[in-house]
This record gives C-alpha cells, sequence and structure tokens, in this order.
C-alpha cells in the first residue's frame, strides 16, 4: 500500500494539516517529515510500540540511539537531566540550526530511545514545519533520517517514498529539504568538558569560539 502524501507549506504551514500530523503520532503513528537537514522519521518517543517501529522501517540497530527534536530550549527539561551549562550556551547561540547536543537523558524517557545509553541528542530544528507539528503534538519527536540503515539520506518526500515505500504510512511533504550536510553533534556527556563527534553544517571553529577551549 503506498503512503498517504500531505503536501504543506514549508513556509507557512497549514494549521489543518499539522494537526492533522500531529494527531497521527499522538496516535503511535510513523511519518516521514522534512526536516532543516533530511527527511526524518517521526514519532512520539514515550510510545514504546512507535519507537520500535521506527527501528524496523530503518533496520537499524537497536544499540544505536534515536535523537530527538525539540521546540524550545526549555522544552530539553522534558527529556534531559542534568542540563549542564555549556549546553545553554550552545543552545542560545546555535538553535535554530543544525548542532546536535548530546546531554543525560532523564530517566522518564524510555530506554529505547537512548538504546540504554542513558545519554540523548537533542536539537531544535530551522525549519517551520517540524516545529510546528511539536507545538501541535505536545512533545518532542524522534528526528532520525528517513532512509534505510547504510543508504543515502533523503532530501523529498519522493526520495523518502521511493527508499521506505510502504513502511511508512504517511509522508508530509514539504517540499525538497535543504540536505546539504548533516547537523554537527557535540557531546555533553562528560561532566565539564565537549567532544565533536561530528562535524556538520555548523564548523567546529565557531564552537571553539564560542567555549574559549580546544
Amino acid at each position: 500500500m503506498r503512503p498517504e502524501i500531505v503536501k504543506i507549506n514549508s513556509k507557512a504551514p497549514e494549521a489543518s494539516l499539522v494537526t492533522y500530523a500531529a494527531e497521527k503520532i499522538r496516535a503511535g503513528e510513523v511519518l516521514g517529515i522534512p526536516t532543516d537537514t533530511y527527511y526524518g522519521l517521526a514519532v512520539d518517543p514515550f510510545n514504546l510500540h512507535a519507537v520500535d517501529r521506527v527501528y524496523e522501517i530503518k533496520t537499524r540497530s537497536r544499540h544505536k540511539p534515536l535523537s530527538l527534536l525539540i521546540e524550545s530550549v526549555d522544552q530539553a527539561a522534558d527529556v534531559a537531566w542534568p542540563v549542564p551549562e555549556i549546553f545553554y550556551l550552545l543552545a542560545r547561540r546555535f538553535w535554530p540550526g543544525p548542532l546536535t547536543i548530546i546531554v543525560k537523558a532523564d530517566p522518564k524517557l524510555p530506554l529505547k530511545v537512548t538504546a540504554n545509553t542513558g545519554n540523548v541528542a537533542l536539537r531544535v530544528p530551522a525549519a517551520e514545519v517540524p516545529l510546528a507539528i511539536i507545538r501541535s503534538a505536545g512533545l518532542p519527536i524522534t528526528a532520525t533520517s528517513a532512509n534505510l540503515h547504510g543508504e543515502l539520506e533523503c532530501a523529498t518526500a519522493m526520495e523518502v517514498r521511493d527508499q521506505l515505500g510502504d513502511r511508512l504510512s504517511i509522508i508530509v511533504d514539504g517540499g525538497p529539504s535543504p540536505g546539504v550536510m548533516p547537523s554537527t553533534i557535540v557531546d555533553l556527556t562528560t561532566e565539564g568538558t565537549w567532544r565533536l563527534l561530528r562535524q556538520g553544517a555548523i564548523p567546529e571553529e565557531q564552537i571553539i569560539e564560542l567555549l574559549g577551549q580546544e
């Protein structure tokens, strides 16, 4: 069965379509949605069945945690604890934007999301569609890329459909995602320091300049 394609305005997402997508996520469905990097798979991270489906759809190892999109710095408190001061420095400077920050997960976040690592990767996207869906759903959403494990990331809804086919029931089509580079990943799980795990859209030099350390 072919997935339903929901075309949405990427700059001014229609409220009725945003509500529709948010309701599907709250009902436990897996959606392909555009972000400010590539298309991602969005589910309610507190719904264990939905989280399981993401791993099945991607054929992804259960040992790899799922990153989350949040709507604001404040929402980090819903899924992360404790949150170090360095987190707020990075978040205020680079969010919304392509910086993923790994911090300690709040114990209430399901272990399936963190892959038993005790850590969670967070990002506020610089794109209207995912932000609107997160606000409407009233919860963070998963942000793992909408592709099969080991395959190329998808920059359009049609690429998601071609790669994942009937594994998804709904794809939100917000037009092409920038898809130039993935997000930069910074690890803050070791107290008082940071590590660059992946060089991406935000250069390491900008992070060093902000934090004042090599």
